[in-house]
């Protein structure tokens, strides 16, 4: 069970504790997830002990059993742990009211130390501005919003795009939109850096996103390629940061040899680039004619 929705369980039950009766359209606007959604826990619940009902129409609801009294030794010290981490987790994405939830989770467990995570999702030196991106792409997400943004490709392009927003990752360390692109009609990620101007429209839409985005990408639509690249011994500092040991080697000099597989686009000729010469392309033979070519015509431009 993922950590978020057993947090969501886990306060499903604590607001019945307190209210006794809730519909799901309630519970649903509360967490901004699908009543369908909501049922799905319900079901969860029931089938784990909890004696929660349902009943529809008129004056109906989701409830508890009366005199029910929840037992915390129903779940493990491991499954105490889960749940105070999962809403922690919460917080650290500035998820609404989550604190009062925690305070009353750790004191029903007995566990004080819950400040174990702080996440800023803007980069080093940032402004303000670059946090609140990340707050209404978050918004939007949550609210199936559609937003409007100017976006900058890796050559530095400037497009207009409309994107129904579907999920935040972060990859290969950075962050990412991955959406509906409304003007290529197609599923794309964006770069969060490379996102400018945006802007949070009234539309709304109804598409849910793949449980595992990159693994939907790579499945579908991802030529990959094996590189074989040779990095300055200087360059350490990112080779560390950026590749597994696994793909690792090192010649007599102190040099990196990088066997690594990445997705044939565009990207991977910007990032070969981003190393500047401290990088050179052994295989395969046409990635290194194709690196030699752009930067041919980079170097025309300042001739």
């Amino acid at each position: 069970m993922v950590l978020l929705q057993l947090g969501r369980l886990f306060e499903i039950v604590y607001i019945l504790l307190n209210k006794r009766l809730v519909t799901a359209k309630e519970l649903s606007d509360h967490f901004e997830v699908s009543i369908r959604t909501i049922y799905r826990d319900i079901d969860i619940l029931s089938q784990s002990g909890i004696p929660i009902y349902a009943n529809k129409g008129k004056g109906g609801g989701i409830g508890l059993v009366d005199n029910y009294v929840l037992d915390k030794s129903l779940l493990s010290e491991k499954e105490q742990d889960e749940v105070l981490m999962s809403l922690q987790s919460l917080k650290a994405v500035k998820y609404p009211d989550i604190e009062t939830v925690i305070n009353k989770v750790s004191a029903l467990f007995n566990k004080t130390d819950n400040n174990w995570i702080e996440v800023d999702f803007s980069h080093w030196g940032s402004e303000q501005a670059e946090e609140q991106k990340f707050n209404d792409v978050k918004r939007a997400i949550i609210g199936k919003r559609v937003i409007a943004f100017s976006y900058y490709n890796s050559y530095g392009e400037k497009s207009e795009r409309e994107v129904e927003p579907l999920k935040l990752i972060f990859k290969g360390q950075g962050w990412y939109l991955y959406g509906y692109c409304k003007n290529k009609k197609d599923l794309r990620l964006f770069k969060i850096t490379r996102i400018k101007n945006l802007v949070l429209m009234n539309e709304t839409f109804e598409k849910v996103s793949p449980e595992n985005v990159f693994s939907s990408i790579t499945e579908s639509k991802q030529k990959e390629v094996i590189l074989k690249l040779k990095i300055d011994k200087n360059m350490s500092h990112r080779v560390f940061d950026e590749f597994d040991e696994g793909c690792l080697d090192k010649t007599k000099t102190g040099d990196f040899i990088v066997t690594i597989t990445f997705p044939e686009n565009e990207w991977v000729y910007g990032y070969l680039m981003s190393f500047g010469s401290a990088l050179e392309v052994i295989e395969p033979e046409y990635i290194k004619n194709t690196v030699k070519e752009k930067l041919q015509k980079t170097i025309e431009k300042y001739i």
